[in-house]
């Protein structure tokens, strides 16, 4: 009797935490082929909002820019991340542990404050380069923006990739140095492979966050618009349907992305163990 009952509230548990959830993205996608421009009632099936969504100039600029500083900040994070994280690895327990400490601070920092600070830097630097011919002395923009989320993501990327190396067997690395391979190829045929999964998931977190991003975006954007600032200018009067139809666009590339990431991990795993029930009978 206390298993049924466990399981039934198991199952109501889990049946309103993803109600919770996803109802309001579901509302919203639903809202997004509304007739009417409100989103109380719902008055008629229309793609007019979609339609109307490719033809506004603002909003696909915003979105472009997005994009634009997601895909550059992730990469260049990725890149970045994952080479601290290989010299973390390498790094003695103590210093090890001091510098994933110190990594921590960003990511529980609230992001008003990294914000903050990281405009008062871009503005320090400015005033210093005014004095200095031989230095750009207007960068707030896109550079700017490019670097507070680079900055943001880093540590993202090597709490990604960080658990994945110390599951790493190092063996396999020495015995590719031993089978003749230098330090390089040795990293690229047989450290590089086994993290991957880790790195590929640590970019697409980056994205997200940085296509999401709008507080520290806020301090360090100088005249340039992201889609979140650009939404949240839309605010002071109504949003938009088409900012409805663009999320619910956003959603569903996003989903894609994930799902064919996931399922080319499950493929991946499913080739691994097919090989090594190959190699073991």
């Amino acid at each position: 009797m206390k298993t049924k009952h466990l399981r039934l509230m198991q199952r109501v548990y889990i049946i309103l935490f993803f109600c919770f959830m996803y109802l309001p993205i579901a509302y919203m996608i639903v809202f997004s082929f509304n007739q009417s421009k409100g989103y109380s009632l719902f008055t008629g099936f229309t793609l007019k909002w979609y339609r109307s969504l490719f033809t506004n100039a603002s909003i696909l600029h915003a979105l472009w820019v997005s994009v634009e500083v997601a895909v550059l900040s992730a990469i260049i994070a990725t890149v970045l991340g994952t080479a601290a994280s290989l010299g973390i690895a390498s790094m003695s327990r103590k210093s090890r542990l001091l510098v994933t400490n110190i990594t921590y601070i960003p990511v529980v920092n609230p992001e008003i404050i990294t914000g903050i600070s990281l405009m008062l830097l871009f503005v320090a630097y400015q005033r210093f380069a005014a004095q200095s011919a031989w230095l750009p002395d207007n960068i707030m923009g896109l550079p700017t923006l490019l670097i507070a989320h680079i900055a943001f993501n880093v540590p993202y990327v090597i709490f990604n990739v960080s658990p994945k190396l110390k599951q790493l067997d190092i063996k396999l690395y020495e015995a590719a140095l031993d089978l003749g391979c230098d330090p390089r190829q040795a990293f690229f045929k047989v450290i590089l492979p086994e993290i991957s999964p880790a790195i590929l998931s640590a970019f697409l977190i980056c994205l997200t966050y940085s296509i999401d991003d709008f507080m520290i975006s806020y301090f360090n954007c100088g005249t340039v618009e992201t889609l979140p600032i650009a939404i949240y200018s839309m605010t002071r009067k109504k949003v938009s349907p088409e900012i409805y139809a663009l999320s619910t666009i956003m959603f569903v590339v996003i989903l894609s992305v994930i799902l064919v990431s996931n399922a080319m991990e499950s493929r991946s795993y499913r080739k691994d163990q097919k090989t090594l029930r190959g190699e073991g009978a």
